[in-house]
């Protein structure tokens, strides 16, 4: 969506695939600025950019503050240099983060199959052996 439309609430969750509840939410911690006209929320482009990146940070795990901060450096006036830079040490940190879960979780599934081996192998013997029975 590159237009200046507004969009409702139920327009964005539709094109977003998140809940009326999620972009209150985001309201709530003040990620998103909706026009308010009485009960009614109105999204800008500048919104839909906004959530896009939230989603983006929440999909790398990025915490909301995190998020919050780097939004808050887009206005800065440098071209967004220091926005950029402080998501890159952001990512860096979290990529670290990842590898790390992702190396225990390879080590995790490698002990589970091998129990799962040695489950199969006990209970092939004691059929082995209640059948003889």
């Amino acid at each position: 969506m590159n237009d200046d439309r507004l969009l409702t609430i139920r327009e964005m969750c539709d094109a977003y695939q998140v809940t009326p509840r999620t972009l209150r939410f985001y309201e709530q911690k003040e990620l998103l600025f909706p026009i308010r006209e009485g009960q009614k929320r109105l999204y800008t482009r500048r919104d839909r950019a906004r959530l896009t990146l939230i989603l983006r940070g929440k999909r790398f795990g990025f915490s909301l503050e995190e998020i919050r901060q780097l939004l808050d450096l887009y206005n800065v006036g440098d071209q967004q240099r220091t926005q950029i830079a402080c998501a890159y040490e952001i990512a860096e940190k979290r990529l670290a983060d990842m590898k790390r879960q992702y190396a225990e979780l390879e080590t995790a599934i490698s002990e589970l199959e091998e129990q799962m081996t040695w489950g199969r192998q006990m209970l092939a013997s004691t059929k082995d052996t209640t059948a003889a029975e």
